[in-house]
């Protein structure tokens, strides 16, 4: 009875794990496709210079393919796992030890290999001015949205300030996407009106601080390691539940012979090898009943 209540309680500990590998899962591709729509914006601005390479060391972990593979692949394995408790199923649950112990590694190595301090100052800013220039050029489109998405997302304008724009091309004043309430126009409007209605502070700053790290990131960051805890205690749990199981299903070793069950038939056995007595009956008064020697002695007396 214990055993079969310690049965139940990791099946539903196993329940619950798979239940929490597919929302982590599910979270990490979330994140880090938002993520990712960021980073292509900011990998555009930053072509070409240190940061742009600071950017790659920084997110590269988070948003690598072989990271989306193994939270897509960790999705199957949690429904397997699902499966093999359910049924108790000792190839599924032995399938999905495995599966498990691989993606740990992977996830391990991943994080080993590329963790790397990304070297970038505040003076690497001004590299991203040689950007501005080609902003608005008929071949240059996939700048100019960068820069527009990017100033609309982040709220900001220029490298350091908006005058950046009239420093650094032929535009008489900024872009819309400099604008806090945007619409045709606007740019202008703000230039030669009302100065407030631009945003006031630069982009350099904003890359800087997304280089450095987000709160995006910082969630990415404790959901891998939420993830790889979860998956050693998932594995022990299921070690755990494989030998239980293993256990109840082996046979029962067969019982000693008992001693006196083998006295008892080779008495039996004696007493058949012993020869019958002769019927003290002659075959012509069968069938009789033998008489004993007290009833015999009474009955030559009376005669």
């Amino acid at each position: 009875m214990a055993r079969e209540d310690s049965v139940k309680c990791l099946r539903c500990l196993l329940y619950a794990l798979n239940l929490l590998f597919w929302l982590m899962a599910l979270c990490v591709l979330g994140v880090a496709a938002w993520l990712r729509d960021y980073l292509n914006n900011v990998l555009t601005l930053t072509a070409d210079t240190r940061l742009e390479e600071a950017a790659i060391l920084t997110y590269s972990p988070v948003v690598h393919p072989v990271v989306i593979a193994v939270c897509c692949f960790l999705i199957i394995v949690a429904m397997v796992g699902y499966c093999g408790t359910l049924k108790c199923n000792l190839l599924l649950l032995s399938w999905y030890f495995g599966s498990l112990l691989v993606i740990f590694c992977v996830e391990l190595a991943s994080g080993v290999w590329t963790y790397e301090e990304p070297s970038v100052q505040r003076s690497d800013m001004i590299s991203l001015k040689s950007r501005m220039p080609n902003y608005g050029l008929q071949r240059y489109q996939w700048l100019t949205h960068a820069w527009n998405s990017f100033q609309t997302e982040f709220k900001c304008c220029g490298v350091i300030y908006f005058t950046d724009w009239l420093e650094m091309t032929e535009m008489e004043w900024p872009p819309d996407s400099c604008c806090s309430n945007q619409y045709p126009g606007c740019a202008r409007h703000a230039h030669y009106g009302d100065l407030i209605d631009l945003y006031q502070e630069g982009c350099g700053p904003k890359i800087y601080s997304f280089i450095r790290g987000t709160k995006q990131l910082q969630v990415l960051r404790f959901l891998g390691v939420s993830i790889g805890v979860t998956q050693i205690l998932a594995m022990t749990l299921t070690l755990t539940l494989l030998w239980a199981l293993y256990y109840d299903r082996k046979p029962p070793d067969p019982a000693p012979p008992d001693p006196t069950m083998h006295t008892h038939i080779q008495c039996s056995a004696e007493e058949a090898q012993k020869p019958m007595p002769a019927h003290p009956c002659p075959p012509e008064a069968w069938p009789c009943t033998p008489l004993s020697g007290h009833v015999r002695f009474e009955m030559e007396q009376l005669s």
